[in-house]
């Protein structure tokens, strides 16, 4: 059988949505996909898409971390996000790779700005921009799901967010809904409680509009 031949082309692409959302099985399931039509994928993620990245994870979501005050969570988390975009996502973009991305700046805002309710929502616009270099994702998918649902998908592993209460978890599902329809030109929502299969089928019509795949 003949080998697909590589596609050059590089595409932003990142993924937001709740806890237990499903986003790393359909990531999983989009990159495969378009592997299998010639396209060179890389798979990443924030907190943690660089060896400083996982040091600045293990804070974050760690259950003992609970005295961390959202300044300064916000401050990780932007740490976080300069050090992968500069060390990662700029350089697949440069070599002509797709990057989908599991949580951007777009998280930044729903946890941070509607889910701890950090009022100066410019500062923080500003913040970003600077940590991202003022690089941002052509296309972001949101996979919305009630947290009621998502929640009842953990695992006794779960994180420090994961046990906050269900009303953090409203506020951040609101904002990421409020984000998409502020954002119509490059946000994309899918209903993620219906069946995985319908779900992904949908994210993957979705990538090939948006890289004009026939």
């Amino acid at each position: 059988m003949a080998k697909t031949a590589k596609i050059a082309k590089s595409a932003f692409i990142a993924f937001e949505g709740g806890e237990g959302s499903g986003k790393t099985t359909v990531i999983k399931f989009l990159a495969s996909a378009l592997m299998k039509s010639g396209y060179d994928v890389l798979v990443t993620h924030e907190p943690g898409g660089t060896r400083v990245g996982k040091k600045i994870r293990e804070i974050l979501v760690d259950k003992k971390s609970k005295d961390i005050i959202p300044k300064a969570e916000l401050l990780l988390f932007l740490a976080d996000r300069a050090q992968h975009v500069e060390e990662t996502i700029k350089p697949a973009l440069a070599g002509q790779k797709i990057v989908l991305c599991d949580r951007f700046s777009g998280s930044t805002f729903a946890y941070q700005y509607y889910g701890r309710e950090l009022v100066n929502f410019e500062e923080i616009y500003r913040l970003d921009s600077f940590s991202r270099d003022h690089l941002r994702p052509g296309l972001t998918i949101l996979l919305d799901v009630p947290p009621e649902t998502g929640l009842g998908e953990r695992d006794k592993n779960i994180s420090r967010f994961e046990k906050e209460k269900i009303e953090f978890h409203r506020r951040l599902r609101a904002g990421y809904l409020e984000l998409a329809r502020q954002n119509p030109d490059t946000w994309r929502v899918i209903d993620a409680s219906k069946p995985l299969k319908e779900v992904q089928s949908e994210a993957l019509e979705i990538i090939k509009d948006f890289l004009a795949i026939s």
